[in-house]
């Protein structure tokens, strides 16, 4: 250990998250890490780290933390309002700072996942290789409490390469997110309804996954309310129960569902859903045409 970060205010929700746990389906256990898989990579280049050093994944910001030796960090994802002690700083930049100094997060204006990277990495104890927060399985580092001191790890060979990333400007226009049709679609009476229209984000929305309201266009509708032999549930995963309303699956996803899915979230366009907030529109664009001996989506 080099070093600690002692939390002073959690934020809204924060969690430990790194790239995950791969390789722990046969026990019933998800992948989880980062929502926004993007955002964590860049604050951890930012700082010199390997892209899979564990950071913190802070909700709508709100989070403080004070370093209590020297340290490098950097803040990335949904922006936020940073500051050090009460100088302004600017989102994904390097931020050097002294023993005693903290960092503030106000909130987003928009987007909702902000990512905090410190030098050499938050190694705090992992579970099953990860040190990823799993909200679903409730396994992994519990959410950060005010009073939490994290370790921090050696600090790499490598250095920052630059002092400030330029990154494209996080707004609340609508998102739209390309789908790879089925495997369960011929379960609708017109599944191309996903694609007609906007859906609304609801407040249904976590680590799990994403529940959509229908803003405008026709409603997605099944041939029976049948549910389907447990099978395998990817990420990005549009599974749409009975209500209609869809739900695409996120990080901490469950592996398994009966409810059919109608379509698959490009894996590129994934952390655009992480990012999304309640009351924002999604439109869904088919990535190809559906064909007859499209395989089923299988679990790894």
């Amino acid at each position: 250990m080099s070093g600690r970060l002692r939390v002073v205010a959690p934020g809204f929700f924060s969690t430990v998250q790194d790239r995950g746990r791969a390789g722990w389906f046969h026990a019933g256990v998800g992948v989880s890490g980062a929502a926004d898989r993007a955002s964590f990579a860049l604050a951890n280049r930012l700082v010199g780290n390997d892209e899979s050093a564990a950071a913190i994944e802070c909700v709508l910001g709100g989070l403080c933390v004070e370093v209590c030796e020297p340290a490098v960090v950097a803040v990335t994802g949904a922006p936020v309002p940073i500051t050090v002690g009460t100088r302004g700083e600017a989102l994904a930049s390097v931020l050097y700072l002294r023993p005693g100094q903290r960092v503030r997060l106000g909130t987003a204006a928009a987007g909702l996942r902000c990512y905090l990277a410190v030098r050499g990495g938050v190694q705090v104890a992992a579970v099953l290789g990860s040190r990823s927060r799993d909200t679903l399985a409730g396994i992994g580092p519990e959410p950060l409490r005010a009073g939490d001191e994290l370790p921090v790890g050696p600090a790499p060979r490598r250095w920052p390469e630059v002092s400030f990333a330029p990154v494209p400007a996080m707004t609340a226009d609508p998102v739209t997110v390309r789908v790879w049709p089925g495997p369960r679609d011929d379960w609708f009476t017109r599944p191309g309804d996903l694609y007609a229209g906007t859906w609304r984000v609801s407040t249904d929305i976590d680590r799990i996954g994403v529940r959509l309201d229908r803003a405008d266009g026709p409603p997605l509708i099944r041939r029976d309310q049948a549910e389907l032999p447990t099978e395998g549930m990817p990420l990005g995963a549009v599974q749409v129960p009975p209500s209609g309303q869809p739900v695409v699956f996120l990080a901490d996803h469950p592996i398994t569902g009966g409810y059919p899915v109608v379509g698959t979230v490009v894996d590129a366009d994934i952390d655009r859903l992480a990012q999304v907030r309640p009351g924002q529109l999604v439109r869904f664009r088919c990535d190809r045409q559906p064909g007859p001996v499209d395989p089923v989506v299988r679990v790894p």
